[in-house]
């Protein structure tokens, strides 16, 4: 198990898609264990496999208090969200130093292949909830910052690039 290098903004692989799984193999396991170590090394709570440069439909969550309950996904699949919202201030190590209140629904049904290779569904809510939609974005080639307005987009992307020197 590794700590990986994640890719820094705007590196064109953060905004590509990556491509779905079609099996879990032992490979997508080694990616999954340095993922979590790269999760675990930065502090987060999620990851997605692109991130790190890997064009897989591969994402890890673990919003848990205690750590170490890492949910492993392949590709993930919003099929219900709550209408409630919830605000959280996000981030990303893709684009260090900079955050944004973001909102999205406080509760969704992911559908996934689990790390067994069986189709599972599972229920998240709250910082899990927020964190696997913000995963799923990574894996669409879409920031967290997309969800903003123009205007604040481009002044977190100055603020960023102000902080790069």
């Amino acid at each position: 198990m590794t700590v990986r290098p994640t890719l820094l903004w705007p590196n064109t692989a953060l905004r590509r898609k990556a491509a779905p799984v079609d099996k879990i193999t032992d490979e997508t396991r080694r990616i999954w264990d340095d993922m979590i170590d790269t999760m675990e090394a930065m502090p987060g709570v999620g990851l997605a496999a692109n991130q790190i440069g890997v064009m897989q439909r591969l994402a890890v969550v673990d919003a848990s208090q205690e750590r170490g309950r890492a949910v492993r996904m392949a590709n993930p699949q919003v099929l219900h969200a709550s209408v409630q919202l919830r605000t959280h201030e996000e981030a990303s190590p893709n684009l260090p130093g900079v955050s944004a209140k973001i909102e999205r629904p406080r509760a969704v049904t992911v559908r996934f292949l689990g790390d067994d290779g069986t189709m599972q569904e599972r229920d998240f809510v709250g910082l899990w909830a927020t964190s696997v939609q913000h995963q799923i974005d990574h894996l669409d080639g879409k920031m967290y910052f997309d969800h903003l307005s123009k205007t604040r987009r481009d002044m977190l992307l100055r603020r960023s690039k102000k902080l790069k020197g």
